[in-house]
């Protein structure tokens, strides 16, 4: 029975003890523990970076997101913060072709909003800190772990490495080796090492460490990869374009090109690129964005600028006895449509009660093996959809190119398509 562990009685020095522990302090990791602590159950967040990155990434958060976001008490300083866009638009340089309103769909956010990573886990993690400040840990590199049957057990280092120690899954694996085989014997100086390290014992542990996740490697989970032939390059820059809280697609022949408005009047540019362009620089996206659609961004005001091809993974089980992978550790999607937040908090919006149930003592196998089959759903329709959308905004010879929007423009005239594909944009 998938119940709380016991408890060692740990003193100083001893093994820090918790309910949960989450491995990744990004906006899934946190959000998860927002809703646990809510619920009583003790938490710690292991986080290796020192401090968030400033790199805007990721910024669309689509309507189920941010219903699942609600039950954190963040979604509305969100909602204030961000950029609503109710509106989405596809172009060619030269004419308009579609116009849907997100707004049709049925949603108590009727629209998607844009708002940096890197402020949205800002205000995850304030609101963290308001609960309990001690729950985030940073600088904490997980190193080892083992799944007893009974309870979970990481051990790692308070540094990216400690050169010259053993590693930390050794001395675990070797403590766990003794022939009191019990977890509540293991002290701190048998699994971490002087003061470089440290070791948690967690009824549940939570893998939400990111897409190259180092605790799936551990957990020795199969994953299946795939490597796509599509490259973009990306850059904020001040918005020049007048289309405001509208989210734009230029259709070209060289290759989509989009367009989304952020706060403090920037705009997200995204270009297609037949090859993975590392050696760009602002004015090299500023000048592709303008031979495709006659739109001018100032390269002296670029604000950020990222390379990246395209790589989708998912795990064949994403339940491994009391460790649950979650977030881009879970399923890693394209990042075109913006997906991979929402599936992340769906996925914590639904494993919270779930660890909350389990922590109280009550058999929650049958419900962690149903969400390990929703959420793996969940991220093959969100992988079909990106891989839709990219196949949408590929070259095309120019008079394929034509032939096609004109097909799309006379398409979209019927309203039931228009709103069919607003509720699939905004994962609906």
């Amino acid at each position: 029975m998938l119940g709380p562990a016991p408890g060692a009685g740990a003193g100083a020095g001893e093994v820090l003890e918790v309910d949960v522990a989450i491995v990744g302090g990004g906006p899934v990791g946190l959000a998860l523990a927002i809703l646990l602590v809510q619920e009583g159950v003790r938490v710690t967040v292991l986080e290796r970076r020192t401090e968030r990155s400033s790199h805007s990434r990721a910024i669309g958060i689509h309507p189920p997101g941010l219903v699942a976001l609600q039950g954190t008490g963040v979604t509305g300083q969100l909602t204030a913060e961000g950029v609503q866009i109710r509106r989405g638009a596809a172009r060619t340089r030269d004419r308009s072709l579609v116009s849907i309103r997100f707004s049709r769909t049925s949603t108590p956010y009727p629209y998607v909003l844009a708002l940096p990573q890197e402020r949205t886990e800002t205000i995850l993690e304030e609101r963290l800190q308001s609960l309990d400040p001690t729950v985030l840990q940073r600088g904490r590199t997980v190193t080892g772990l083992v799944d007893t049957g009974a309870s979970v057990l990481l051990a790692g280092s308070r540094r990216a490495s400690v050169r010259g120690a053993e590693p930390a899954s050794s001395r675990l694996a070797s403590a766990l080796g003794a022939e009191t085989g019990s977890p509540d014997d293991v002290r701190a100086d048998a699994v971490a090492g002087e003061d470089a390290g440290f070791a948690v014992h967690a009824a549940f542990a939570v893998a939400a460490d990111g897409a190259r996740s180092p605790v799936r490697s551990m957990l020795g989970a199969a994953v299946t990869e795939r490597t796509l032939r599509d490259h973009y390059l990306m850059g904020d820059f001040p918005d020049t374009t007048g289309d405001g809280p509208t989210g734009v697609l230029y259709l070209e022949p060289e290759g989509i090109v989009e367009s989304f408005p952020l706060p403090g009047g920037k705009r997200r540019w995204v270009a297609h690129t037949r090859s993975l362009r590392t050696d760009a620089d602002a004015k090299a996206l500023a000048s592709m964005v303008r031979e495709r659609t006659g739109q001018q961004p100032s390269a002296a005001g670029n604000s950020m600028l990222s390379a990246f091809s395209v790589r989708t993974a998912l795990p064949r089980q994403l339940v491994h006895g009391r460790t649950i992978l979650a977030g881009d550790a879970a399923h890693e999607v394209s990042p075109i449509g913006g997906q991979g937040l929402t599936l992340g908090w769906l996925d914590a919006a639904e494993l919270a009660p779930l660890l909350a149930a389990g922590v109280r003592g009550e058999n929650v196998q049958a419900q962690l093996v149903q969400f390990d089959r929703r959420r793996r759903r969940a991220a093959r329709i969100a992988s079909a959809q990106a891989r839709l959308n990219m196949a949408l905004g590929r070259p095309l010879p120019a008079r394929l190119m034509r032939v096609r929007n004109t097909a799309l423009s006379i398409l979209f005239r019927a309203q039931p398509v228009s709103d069919l594909v607003a509720r699939r944009f905004t994962m609906q």
